[in-house]
């Protein structure tokens, strides 16, 4: 008996997210004593129903007076410099009344009953608590220089104390208590020296995209938010809509994960260096049976794992390429269940996965039919000249294998691997997928936006090389120290694997007549 359940709901369910209420809060900034920039900070009542005991920058909820404390033609014209939706004014009316109310700082005009006058605020963030709590808040976040001659003082009652902290400084506090978008808010200051930079940098900041952070569980099952820049988060998004917090930020060898209705994806225990957290496994299929993608290296608990989730029951052992982390296990599991090996054979010179020998060798837009599913092959050499992606319409999924990694570039490894044909198979790829598809790797998360993730990646490549050809202007050198020079950027334990990606660059070069040379050294044509 299989424990996957094609029949299962699909994504998780959950009670639909409460409706985020406007909210605006203000970063108020100084330059300290010595110069180095400062942020205002408060510290909420103890005894406060709402975040207790912590430290937060002045704000609060907009209320309906806020919303009528300008005529319509003059919020219409504030509205535009302050990054905020049409009808948003009211948020920066709230963020200098909180900011008064709660600190006594009056950002405005002389007096507070003179005019909300909101020069003094710049756009910094729009942040949207996560879906799945209770309260949730749609919150603006302004930047102000604190206004001279006034002096903050906490009101007493959401509040009772402040203080004014360098954003590293506040990071690294062991006795503040920071809610995760504070933390944020800090380490987005953290980078700037002084007032005047930070206001330059908001006026410098194109339109603000609202920041949805996820709840899910960590590697050991602990509840934590993460926001766009984890590489898990489009996948928690994928997988939890509504933000039940039940999905895993984190890839557990062994540990099944329903990515799609029909796939589930089992990463094999060999994480490293040039793996990640390890080679991902597909599984998929529908009652009746299962296809295996890439089943990864020669490991005993890993056939085992899939002989178990799949219950034997395996109709096709798929294989992106013969990369040694990939296709090893590939003919013992097609031995074990009786199933055809699918996939391109290994190129002669013997650096790959040498005892892999396909059953069927897919023709590029080829289409097969396994236990109720429907893939087609498409090849996309570069990385490896047996190189194959396959593609799931009904789940709009494509198998990238190593094609495509997440959170890395791949190793384009000569003399197999080449550089030229890599990048026309990136540049061929969008024709081939809807907008709105997206990438299963074979390491690491799903990826949303492929579109994006391919054009991110040739404009990387375009850099680097741009970067080789500055670097051999005016000089001939030697292997080593153009590595030094084009990849200055990379760890010293990846230096020897980023070689291999260079001599891939200067091949394409040499073949394209912009460079000569050798084992002697390197110059342009």
């Amino acid at each position: 008996m299989t424990v996957l359940d094609p029949r299962a709901p699909f994504p998780l369910q959950a009670p639909p997210p409460a409706t985020p209420r406007p909210a605006s809060s203000t970063l108020v900034l100084r330059d300290g004593d010595d110069g180095a920039l400062e942020v205002l900070m408060l510290r909420r009542h103890a005894k406060a129903s709402f975040m207790p005991g912590y430290f937060v920058f002045p704000g609060g909820i907009v209320d309906d007076t806020d919303r009528t404390a300008l005529a319509d033609e003059a919020a219409a014209l504030a509205e535009p410099r302050l990054a905020l939706p049409a009808g948003g004014f009211a948020h920066a009316v709230a963020a200098l009344r909180e900011c008064h109310e709660e600190c006594g700082l009056w950002l405005g005009a002389a007096a507070p009953g003179d005019r909300w006058l909101t020069r003094a605020l710049h756009p910094w963030a729009h942040w949207i608590s996560p879906r799945g709590l209770a309260q949730r808040f749609d919150t603006r976040f302004f930047v102000a220089a604190a206004p001279p001659g006034q002096t903050p003082a906490h009101d007493a009652r959401e509040t009772d104390a402040l203080c004014w902290v360098r954003p590293a400084e506040a990071l690294q506090s062991a006795t503040l208590q920071l809610a995760f978008v504070t933390r944020r808010m800090l380490q987005s200051l953290a980078p700037y020296r002084s007032v005047a930079e930070v206001l330059a940098a908001a006026a410098a900041k194109p339109v603000l995209e609202a920041v949805h952070p996820r709840p899910c569980r960590d590697a050991q099952g602990g509840a934590q938010l993460i926001d766009p820049g984890h590489p898990a988060y489009a996948e928690v998004a994928r997988l939890d809509p509504d933000g039940g917090g039940s999905v895993r930020a984190a890839i557990v060898p062994g540990e099944p994960v329903r990515v799609a209705p029909a796939v589930w994806r089992v990463t094999a225990p060999n994480p490293g260096r040039m793996t990640g957290p390890g080679t991902n496994s597909y599984l998929l299929g529908r009652d009746g049976g299962w296809v295996v993608i890439d089943p990864g290296p020669l490991d005993d608990d890993h056939l085992a794992t899939l002989m178990r989730l799949t219950g034997g029951a395996v109709r096709a052992v798929l294989v992106t390429h013969t990369h040694r982390d990939h296709s090893p296990a590939a003919m013992r599991l097609a031995a074990l269940t009786g199933a055809p090996c699918v996939g391109l054979p290994p190129p002669a010179h013997g650096r790959q996965d040498d005892t892999f020998a396909p059953h069927l060798q897919p023709g590029d837009g080829q289409a097969f039919d396994w236990a109720g599913v429907r893939l087609q092959a498409v090849h996309t050499p570069g990385h490896a000249s047996n190189h194959v992606c396959w593609w799931l319409e009904e789940a709009a999924l494509l198998f990238t294998g190593d094609h495509l990694m997440q959170g890395s570039t791949v190793v384009i490894d000569p003399p197999d691997g080449d550089m030229a044909v890599y990048l026309d198979s990136l540049r061929g790829l969008p024709q081939r997928l809807p907008a709105m598809a997206w990438l299963a790797p074979g390491h690491g998360f799903l990826m949303g936006h492929p579109q994006r993730a391919i054009a991110h990646l040739l404009r990387h490549r375009q850099a680097r090389e741009d970067k080789l050809l500055a670097a051999l202007t005016g000089h001939t050198l030697p292997l080593p120290a153009l590595l030094e020079r084009v990849y200055d950027d990379v760890a010293p334990a990846l230096r020897p694997v980023a070689e291999r990606s260079l001599l891939a660059h200067l091949e394409k070069l040499r073949r394209e007549g912009r460079a000569r040379g050798g084992a002697a050294g390197w110059a342009l044509a």
